[in-house]
């Protein structure tokens, strides 16, 4: 098991966000990288209630008013549709993966876990919608 620190920035460079992220296995694919990446993010945020979402996809407008605490309580986000986002996300261009000073552009590529020593995650756009 190996945790990494994916970080998010700006296509200038700028860092937005980070968030560490433990790895079971010793091979996975983009794929997958990503869609752990989301659940975690999807976990901290439905567990914590003080914690602003801050994950790949933003929520929409309709959702982000839904999710606003009421009575101390909060919509919890889905994970499902924001892997899904994440993932069209990716394959439209929205947002690059970077391991190890290389871009990634492939869903199945695989990924040696014990050899990332950094990933980042240039977002172009915001991914909204999920």
């Amino acid at each position: 098991m190996k945790t990494i620190t994916i970080k998010d920035r700006t296509f200038g460079g700028g860092s937005i966000n980070e968030i560490d992220l433990r790895l079971e296995s010793e091979e996975i694919t983009v794929k997958d990288l990503i869609i752990s990446r989301v659940k975690r993010e999807v976990e901290i945020y439905n567990s914590e209630m003080d914690v602003a979402y801050s994950g790949l996809v933003v929520p929409n407008k309709i959702e982000e008013l839904l999710n606003r605490k009421k009575s101390g309580s909060r919509r919890k986000v889905d994970f499902e549709k924001q892997s899904y986002q994440a993932l069209a996300g990716f394959q439209n261009n929205q947002f690059f993966v970077i391991i190890n000073d290389k871009q990634v552009d492939d869903l199945e590529q695989r990924i040696d876990v014990l050899s990332i020593k950094e990933v980042e995650f240039i977002k172009l756009t915001p991914l909204v919608g999920g």
